[in-house]
């Protein structure tokens, strides 16, 4: 279930008054489009600077990812933004992350965001997991194996972001930036690498070029193949149930891309 949109404008007043007491008066701003993890996205502009707004109605099923990357934010800085503030008010859970200067990150062939995002895999894979809640992979891909036990294979100790789409990674002058933390997870350290090779393909590679790409992270080579092969076949299951009757043509890219890395790894054996 998608999260219905809002405008900052059609946020209630007392939500705003309380968005209003963290930032100081709000002199404008810019509604931006949101993806499927968030209601409200806006970038309000202050006498201090510009604040973005990332929001959940309180009721909603997937509010707790608000939670989440409130709780993990002071360990993945100044890899994700800085968060300023987290205010629930009036039926509505808002978050306020200092504003990042950059672009979406183009994963096509060739292009030069590219190793900045593998350096990004690389900062990540360094970082300490957390002692906050957190998903674990096993539990989350269980459903899409074969057989449950399966899923074993996905455990492990290594903080994941696991949604690599390229909205979520802002590229700046000097590196990369990874936002939308909410479904960050617990897992073997090469999960992340195996999500981001979906996205390459999605945008232009081959299965071969992108698991090449991948295969530059140390977490990657350490990856059993046979549970990379478990992984490609959870992945075209969970995508393709995300599409559902009547994907859209972005999600059909997503799904194909899961299949041919499947194919991939099945012409293997």
């Amino acid at each position: 279930m998608s999260a219905p949109p809002i405008t900052f404008d059609e946020l209630p007043s007392g939500a705003r008054a309380a968005i209003e007491a963290e930032t100081g008066p709000i002199l404008n701003f810019e509604n931006v489009s949101t993806g499927l993890n968030s209601s409200l996205s806006a970038l309000t502009h202050t006498a201090g600077g510009v604040v973005f707004l990332k929001g959940l109605r309180a009721d909603h099923r997937w509010v707790w990812t608000q939670q989440r990357e409130a709780d993990i934010n002071p360990y993945v800085t100044p890899l994700a933004p800085r968060l300023l503030f987290h205010v629930i008010s009036d039926g509505w859970n808002v978050l306020g992350f200092e504003t990042i200067e950059g672009h979406h990150a183009d994963y096509s062939p060739g292009s030069p965001d590219l190793p900045k995002v593998t350096d990004a895999l690389r900062e990540l894979a360094s970082l300490p997991c957390p002692d906050i809640e957190l998903r674990h992979a096993e539990q989350r891909l269980a459903h899409y194996v074969a057989d449950p036990a399966e899923a074993d294979a996905f455990a492990g100790d290594t903080l994941l972001h696991t949604d690599w789409n390229n909205h979520n990674v802002l590229i700046t002058d000097d590196r990369a930036h990874l936002v939308d933390w909410g479904w960050a997870t617990r897992g073997a350290a090469w999960l992340d690498p195996a999500h981001w090779i979906i996205w390459l393909i999605a945008a232009g590679h081959t299965p071969a070029e992108a698991e090449e790409l991948a295969g530059q992270l140390l977490a990657w080579t350490s990856a059993p193949p046979r549970a990379v092969d478990t992984f490609a076949h959870a992945s075209t299951n969970l995508w393709t149930e995300i599409a559902g009757a009547n994907p859209d043509d972005w999600t059909k890219n997503l799904v194909t891309s899961a299949q041919l890395w499947q194919q991939h790894r099945q012409s293997r054996c």
